[in-house]
């Protein structure tokens, strides 16, 4: 398969070339808040719903591990998972480097899944990692999967640990639910975890124009256009 031929090629170049971080990055499925049960089982003595029918506290997970460090970051949105709400987690992520870590920085690698909100034909996703990157001025890499392969996304095995530690526990609010995602560990650290009360709107996308310029900006693989893609900042270019 040509795809994942390239991507492990481009992985492989990545993990032996000095200052390039490899970030991995999904969205989990949506946490409802509240006195239910999980996985079939309720720790303690305490008694839960088994249906979470008229659920109104929802919480989106957007997590990107670190495959070198291990280090995991965790943003809890409580809005619409939209590219906006990615694009700022990431945004967060780099925020919370110190200056000697973005200092050695030379290019960020990203993989993700080619979702709706991501992917690499999104408007409003592509225009922000755009921003991105001019912002940190910092090259930047993404690379997608392809459809039903999101398996192979090592942030995948995060979520995996993260569902076995909080199985059985009733997430009653929003501090509880980040209570347990602390609590958990991937590669012997704790992650960093965060809640945001950004309220996003959906379905934002740029005109043809604007696209234009976007595109302008990215050099695409001329064999896989949509599944990897490299930005490079404007004051580099």
């Amino acid at each position: 398969n040509l795809l994942f031929l390239t991507m492990s090629k481009k992985n492989d170049e990545a993990l032996f070339s000095e200052g390039v971080r490899r970030w991995s990055i999904d969205c989990k499925a949506t946490v409802k808040i509240g006195d239910f049960s999980r996985g079939g089982y309720t720790r303690g003595h305490n008694r839960a719903n088994d249906h979470d029918m008229g659920c109104k506290e929802k919480y989106t997970p957007c997590g990107i591990v670190d495959e070198d460090s291990g280090e995991l970051y965790i943003n809890f949105g409580s809005s619409y998972k939209t590219s906006d709400f990615i694009v700022d987690t990431i945004e967060s992520k780099w925020n919370a480097m110190d200056e000697q870590e973005k200092s050695d920085t030379s290019l960020i690698q990203i993989k993700m899944d080619n979702g709706p909100e991501s992917g690499g034909r999104r408007t409003q996703f592509l225009y922000r990692m755009v921003e991105f990157a001019d912002l940190i001025n910092r090259p930047i890499q993404l690379l997608y999967y392809p459809p039903y392969h999101s398996k192979y996304n090592p942030i995948e095995r995060c979520w995996g640990i993260l569902e076995l530690k909080w199985n059985g526990a009733k997430l009653i609010d929003a501090e509880t639910m980040l209570g347990w995602a602390k609590s958990m560990t991937w590669k012997g650290l704790h992650p960093v975890v965060e809640l945001s009360r950004q309220v996003y709107t959906k379905g934002i996308s740029l005109g043809q124009a604007a696209m234009r310029a976007v595109e302008a900006r990215l050099k695409r693989d001329p064999e896989l256009p949509k599944y990897d893609i490299l930005i490079t900042p404007v004051s580099t270019s």
